[in-house]
């Protein structure tokens, strides 16, 4: 659920690009015929990027200090605190401002998988991404990500998670 970073990491390519990066969480499945093959490709790159991050030896220690049946949502809480990091130390340059708007953009125009369809809506109105930059923000949303997941004690790991 790392929206900024994947932004970030992408934003010289095309809209369609973008777009496929920022709602990848939300698609399921390795068929993406229904996309258009340029918003396909930054669904694959999402996917890559989590991948490669999420086999990284310092992120595989860091989930391995949440407990064994919640180190799934530890993964989610980690990539939203490393966005809160990039919206911290980006906060009010010309290219990141120029970035979240133009991934505003995209997300008010555009129909959201879905799985984000009633999130997307309120991502844009409430700037989240910008808002990021706020760690009790940062925390409030980590929460709110545990409060829908299912599972057990799925919102008990997110407090351990941001806490410990």
């Amino acid at each position: 659920m790392n929206f900024l970073a994947h932004a970030w990491l992408v934003s010289g390519g095309s809209d369609d690009f973008l777009y496929g990066n920022l709602i990848a969480d939300g698609v399921k499945g390795r068929d993406l015929t229904a996309w258009p093959a340029a918003t396909a490709l930054g669904i694959r790159h999402h996917r890559r990027v989590d991948a490669w991050v999420d086999s990284h030896p310092s992120v595989v220690n860091a989930r391995r200090r949440a407990p064994a049946g919640q180190r799934r949502y530890a993964g989610i809480a980690l990539d939203m605190v490393w966005d809160h990091f990039l919206a911290r130390d980006t906060a009010g340059q010309a290219d990141q401002e120029a970035l979240v708007e133009r991934c505003y953009r995209l997300l008010a125009a555009r129909t959201a998988p879905n799985r984000l369809a009633g999130m997307m809506p309120i991502l844009v109105e409430h700037d989240w991404l910008r808002s990021y930059a706020d760690f009790a923000f940062t925390c409030r949303a980590v929460a709110g990500i545990g409060q829908r997941l299912s599972g057990p004690q799925s919102v008990g790991c997110f407090s351990t998670v941001v806490a410990g």
